[in-house]
């Protein structure tokens, strides 16, 4: 099945910019660095990724809940149970898929993604809250891991589901438009959207059909060598509105949200792959004689500073990268007075 044509004037300057971090990874680091190489950045990625999707499914847990949880492995805070089963849950869902991680972007065909898997994850991320709080539920298609055996209401005009019986036909139609995935980087983020936007529509299961797919969207990115993405909480309202506008067939939002994360988190493993020198800290602590902490700020918004930004929405570089933004601005200011010269 052939991915449908995307809008011609959709924003390209964040794929842009991937393209050239990957660029540069491979400069300097060869590949992404896998969880094996670099655990620690992968750890941090998957404590944001757990808080971030189970905050958009309306998950109560702070981020702060999220680390004492699943570093220190106490639950503090008044939630729940299945609360805490649900981050939990979540994050092994998420190591799972992180255990599929190639390192090398755009090099042999990923493995596919099987109808096996996508119930896994289901299974992986719903079933310890599920166990606790979900159980009195006796229809079979509540149980994680099965597929509905109803239908469901449409999301406000938006989103409609098809009728249950054919949810199993159409998933297995999308795993043949999801393992179609192409090797560049910025038709790989398109087509990501796509295939999201696409599941979504399905919502194959009772619940858990957002947090699945999010995880669906990292599995194909790191099966073919890419950093995830994360939906941050604090971007619920333009992930919303452009899920919206794929329900449309303009998939172009889906995409460059989800290539603002990737940048990030590539960002992020490059800095731990290069060791304590380009360990990344607060932009305020890199301010200096000459730049100050809101040009670099401004500097890494627009793409021009390397920085990655958190599950807090502060941007974090390092020194190493200021020094290189610096270098850069005076090269283009030196280029501008030949050129007006």
């Amino acid at each position: 099945m052939a991915s449908p044509i995307l809008p011609e004037n959709r924003p390209d300057a964040v794929r842009t910019r991937l393209d050239a971090a990957i660029m540069q990874v491979k400069a300097t680091i060869g590949e992404l660095w896998t969880p094996r190489d670099v655990p620690t950045a992968w750890t941090e990625i998957g404590l944001q990724e757990a808080r971030a999707s189970t905050a958009l499914a309306g998950n109560p847990v702070s981020r702060h809940e999220v680390e004492e949880l699943l570093i220190n492995r106490r639950a503090v805070g008044d939630h729940l149970l299945a609360d805490y089963l649900e981050v939990t849950g979540y994050a092994e869902a998420a190591r799972w898929v992180y255990t599929q991680a190639c390192g090398t972007a755009g090099g042999s065909p990923a493995e596919p993604v099987s109808l096996a898997e996508v119930r896994q994850l289901h299974r992986l991320a719903l079933r310890p809250a599920w166990d606790v709080a979900g159980a009195h539920d006796v229809a079979l298609d509540a149980v994680p891991g099965t597929l509905r055996a109803r239908d469901v209401r449409p999301f406000a005009g938006w989103l409609r589901s098809p009728s249950f019986t054919t949810v199993e036909g159409r998933l297995r139609d999308w795993l043949d438009l999801v393992n179609a995935a192409p090797t560049t980087t910025t038709a790989l983020i398109d087509h990501v959207a796509v295939a999201h936007a696409r599941f979504e529509q399905i919502h194959p299961f009772v619940d858990g059909n957002g947090r699945v797919g999010r995880l669906l969207v990292n599995l194909v990115l790191v099966r073919n060598g890419h950093a995830p993405a994360i939906v941050a909480a604090r971007d619920r309202t333009r992930y919303t509105r452009a899920l919206r506008q794929a329900d449309t067939g303009d998939h172009g939002s889906l995409a460059e949200l989800f290539a603002r994360s990737i940048l990030d988190n590539t960002s992020r493993i490059e800095a731990a792959a290069q060791g304590s020198a380009t360990t990344l800290v607060g932009i305020t602590e890199l301010e200096r004689p000459g730049v100050s902490r809101i040009a670099l700020r401004n500097a890494a918004q627009r793409g021009r500073l390397r920085a990655a930004r958190g599950d807090d929405g502060h941007w974090r570089s390092c020194p190493a990268w200021v020094d290189d933004y610096l270098a850069a601005r005076y090269v283009r200011a030196s280029g501008v007075t030949a050129a007006g010269g």
